[in-house]
């Protein structure tokens, strides 16, 4: 739902709190208690809508690296807007993980429309259709996202980078879902 994670495995912690019964998957009920959870930190004047300046504070200050069109210390790749922001971070290629949710455009995000999301997350994670959401699963879906930002896209007049240029590393990026 766009909550970052720094340092170590975020998403293994993540996945430990997320999984409220500790039976080692995350069932769609789990998922949605935790989207609630992290609402009600989002939603910091406790109105029952994450309004636009709930939003930029999470844009700016609990997830900067979220914002599309910057990725992880500023760094801009406007040719690839799912490499961007919570698009190369997280499990699903969703580069504004919590505006994402605003399905009726108002600016703001109430908690059925979180609820909703977090729903249909569930479904486009739950690519085996078991009901359940294991970690190495997750892990997989992190790794395909990764390895599709990292991908060059690029249009057929854009040359390539130079051959003796790195490749980034993203070992240290937080991630979200």
């Amino acid at each position: 739902m766009g909550e970052p994670f720094h340092g170590g495995d975020g998403l293994a912690a993540w996945f430990q709190q997320a999984d409220r019964n500790h039976d080692g998957s995350v069932t769609l009920e789990e998922l949605k208690q935790d989207a609630d959870r992290f609402y009600k930190t989002l939603d910091t004047n406790h109105d029952g809508e994450i309004d636009p300046d709930e939003i930029t504070t999470y844009e700016t200050v609990i997830a900067p690296e979220v914002r599309t069109g910057t990725g992880f210390g500023g760094v801009t790749d406007s040719d690839n807007d799912e490499a961007t922001g919570g698009g190369r971070l997280g499990l699903l290629t969703i580069p504004e993980p919590v505006t994402a949710a605003d399905t009726n455009l108002d600016r703001g995000i109430s908690p059925q429309e979180f609820q909703t999301a977090a729903e249909k997350r569930f479904g486009l994670l739950d690519s085996n259709g078991d009901g359940r959401l294991t970690l190495p699963e997750l892990q997989s879906a992190r790794s395909a996202v990764r390895s599709n930002a990292l991908r060059p896209h690029k249009s057929q007049e854009q040359s390539s980078p130079p051959d003796d240029m790195p490749p980034p590393d993203h070992s240290q990026d937080p991630q979200s879902y």
